[in-house]
């Protein structure tokens, strides 16, 4: 509130400049229509009360602790640890979310393991333990069959040696030589190639038998490398040898395929991961020192050459500067920062080097954190992604048991041929293979949470992403999210003898030093007007009704018309009222006790609002505004846009309108402040606006860090796309298996043609997903 000190300067303690609508506490009171009472105690642009209950005076604002807009989710959002010590590896050679678990199965024999989790997207192991286990953890790792790399605290991804193409297929290059040459010796003798066949299947299968029996030993006996190994054996002594060999080169030739493909889901993380260059340039003592980033701490100052990008999240301490962010946001256009401003880790310096200070700890910068989400959007995985993986556990031994049926009932029951059948079964345990349908679901979310990440979107999992595609209303809070949340001067009416210059410097004289959005934004127009503020003396809120001072020992009072001692005549009521029809907010200014004029402010709609709200009406989507602002200022701005609204809410009534909307519909909550919390979570899914707010990111299911309100339809197309994606993949990989199923039963396709389906359908879903990469989102409207 403003309290004097010796100098009658005003103290603002205001919970919201600071940190923008997004960190307000305080619950927000209700006004009565209209009535603006120039209260501070509105909490500035805290979400429910801000939207017009700009009870603009009092400026009781309660900005003592100022909330860091720096994103403070890297605790929250990190697993929670389960032993003493925590470990981290890079992991190489994961295929798809099945290799993952077969990790996770071998690391979790070892009996000092309290957690062991593989996160697939960024390829990364993170055990718990109460004693150093780091040694047991890479044995069995390696006897599993996977490559371990250590994973220091801060360090690049990229660090971690990677596999060339050419080196990665080699077997299958080799294999295809020896099959020609086996082929080519076998026109000559068939016998001689009946055996080349066989030492080219021994040749090929070895490494994968020796890789299933590392599977069973640590824990995973219905592998796919189980699966091939019995096949190609079983084939070479009923004397398939052809096919044997065949299968074998199929199976490794989709095996990289399915590799490729899983590098391809996951090169919009690598990207982010390679934004962060490995060393800074650190000034001490007037001294430049090349450091690895790791070393830099919160305070330290570091310089940013033209064209380099940020090591760190980072305040500027140059004058201003120009940066490119597009990596994080997907704005295109460079912005301007100036002293003071933070600026997140991997953002550009475009023209010119810059001096900056450290403001984040090693390991929990912007793009740490959001890879931190990207690594708990793997614990929401959607629903339809935990049923197939519950499905794929029990369908491989069921068909496994099957195809024992298939070669052993016929010849036992029926007199049937043994080799007939032998083979018929072995084709059946091939198309068992779950891999087609393992990857259907996670590659195309891989996929689809890499683009939402490219074009400045944080969605929270595949749950969510699932959920945003349902969706069929969206609820939206007004001020911050709908509008700017930067009240701006439209109107200044002065009474005949004062001019607006005049009545804006009396004005500005109470208000200056005020962190209030409607002082700032009375200081802001004085600027506009090139007219001079003198600071008043003896400044001071009135509680409930306005804030006064003295300008050469003359008294000023600004205060919301309702709240004033004396009547005003019938002309200035009606200006007044007119005013707020169109949903201003209207301060009155008193000199002597004798009005001088008036002044309405209004928030302005973001650029996009309207676009972005026929978007979604393109998209039968409905639009709600759920405002704590009167209904006349609601009215206003829902005009504007073309959409419904409901005004005068606290923070429990937009729950209960929520609550409302998600009977009949599914409905998603959109907002930019910890008021709007509760509303997000009764909604069927919560979006945050802002640029990663530790409450923005903590609180909802996604969030727009690029700020526009076109997002919303974006990530609901993207959604429905998505959805529309997987239905194709379990459809292609159920129906491949159902025909050839049939087909195998009845002998018409052999074990080379059950091998093709299944690596043709992997093939086949993966490419599919990786169609989600490039999909095209819904345009704003050409006017």
């Amino acid at each position: 509130m403003h309290s004097h000190n010796e100098k009658n300067q005003v103290t603002h303690t205001h919970a919201s400049t600071c940190c923008s609508s997004s960190t307000c506490s305080d619950t927000p009171k209700k006004v009565s229509d209209g009535s603006h009472t120039h209260s501070e105690n509105h909490q500035s642009q805290c979400e429910d009360s801000d939207e017009e209950q700009h009870q603009h005076a009092n400026h009781n604002h309660q900005h003592g602790t100022c909330c860091s807009t720096e994103p403070q989710i890297a605790e929250t959002m990190a697993p929670t640890q389960r032993g003493e010590q925590r470990y981290s590896w890079i992991i190489r050679g994961m295929d798809c979310p099945s290799c993952a678990r077969k990790i996770e199965t071998a690391v979790a024999q070892i009996p000092q393991i309290k957690q062991a989790k593989v996160l697939f997207a960024t390829e990364k192991l993170v055990v718990d333990a109460d004693t150093d286990i780091r040694g047991d953890v890479a044995n069995i790792v390696q006897q599993a069959g996977y490559e371990l790399f250590p994973a220091d605290e801060g360090a690049s991804h990229a660090q971690a040696p990677r596999h060339s193409l050419i080196r990665e297929a080699k077997p299958v290059i080799i294999l295809a030589i020896l099959m020609a040459l086996s082929w080519g010796i076998e026109l000559v003798n068939p016998t001689m190639g009946r055996y080349a066949f066989i030492a080219t299947t021994l040749f090929g299968v070895f490494p994968i038998a020796r890789k299933s029996l590392r599977l069973i030993r640590t824990g995973s006996p219905f592998s796919i490398e189980t699966l091939m190994s019995v096949a190609a054996i079983g084939a070479l002594f009923i004397q398939a040898t052809e096919e044997a060999a065949m299968v074998i080169l199929l199976f490794m030739l989709g095996e990289m395929l399915e590799s490729y493909s899983a590098g391809r889901a996951r090169r919009g993380v690598s990207a982010l991961m390679a934004l962060v260059p490995e060393d800074a340039v650190l000034i001490k003592d007037g001294q430049k020192t090349s450091i690895a980033v790791a070393q830099l701490r919160p305070g330290d100052i570091i310089e940013i050459a033209p064209g380099g990008r940020l090591p760190t999240d980072a305040e500027l301490m140059s004058d201003f500067a120009s940066f490119d962010e597009s990596a994080l946001t997907g704005e295109s256009v460079p912005v301007e920062r100036n002293v003071g401003e933070k600026v997140a880790a991997g953002c550009l310096s475009v023209d010119r080097a810059v001096r900056m200070k450290v403001v984040s700890e090693p390991g929990k910068n912007a793009i740490d954190r959001i890879l931190l989400l990207i690594e708990e959007a793997e614990e929401r995985r959607a629903p339809i992604e935990r049923f197939i993986d519950q499905f794929s556990r029990i369908y491989t031994p069921i068909i496994m048991l099957f195809s024992a049926l298939v070669i052993v009932v016929p010849p036992l029951f029926f007199g049937a041929l043994w080799d007939t059948w032998i083979y018929r079964g072995l084709t059946l345990l091939l198309i068992g293979c779950p891999c087609a349908l393992v990857i259907s679901t996670p590659a195309a979310i891989t996929s689809a949470l890499a683009t939402a990440t490219r074009r400045g979107a944080l969605i929270k999992g595949g749950a969510a992403l699932e959920q945003l595609g349902t969706v069929t209303t969206v609820a939206l809070d007004k001020t911050g999210t709908l509008t700017q949340g930067k009240p701006q001067v439209t109107d200044a009416l002065a009474i005949d003898g004062v001019s607006t210059q005049q009545l804006i410097a009396y004005t500005a004289a109470v208000e200056v030093g005020s962190h209030h959005p409607l002082a700032k934004a009375v200081i802001d127009y004085a600027a506009v007007l090139n007219q001079p503020v003198i600071e008043a003396e003896k400044r001071k809120a009135l509680a409930g009704k306005g804030v006064e001072g003295y300008l050469n020992n003359q008294h000023i009072l600004v205060s919301a018309p309702s709240r004033l001692d004396m009547p005003l005549d019938n002309h200035w009521q009606q200006q007044i009222e007119t005013l707020e029809a169109e949903g201003k907010t209207v301060v009155v200014t008193l000199v002597g006790g004798q009005m001088v004029g008036v002044i309405a402010l209004q928030d302005t709609l973001r650029t996009d609002a309207i676009d972005a709200i026929n978007m979604l009406k393109s998209m039968n989507v409905n639009a709600v505004m759920l405002t704590g602002d009167n209904p006349r200022a609601a009215a206003a701005i829902a005009g504007q846009v073309g959409m419904d609204f409901r005004a005068g809410l606290l923070p429990e009534d937009k729950v209960q309108a929520v609550i409302e909307l998600n009977i009949q519909h599914r409905t998603m909550m959109v907002g930019d402040g910890i008021n709007d919390a509760p509303a997000m979570k009764a909604a069927s899914i919560g979006v945050a606006m802002g640029s990663g707010t530790d409450v923005a990111l903590e609180t909802a299911d996604a969030a727009l860090t690029h700020n526009r309100l076109t997002g919303l339809a974006e990530i609901i197309a993207l959604s429905r796309a998505t959805r529309k994606i997987i239905r194709e993949n379990i459809t292609i990989a159920l129906g491949l298996k159902a025909v050839f199923l049939v087909t195998s039963l009845l002998g018409i396709t052999g074990l080379w043609v059950a091998v093709l389906a299944d690596s043709g359908a992997t093939a086949l879903v993966t490419a599919n997903a990786i169609r989600l990469l490039r999909v095209k989102l819904p345009q704003r409207q050409q006017k």
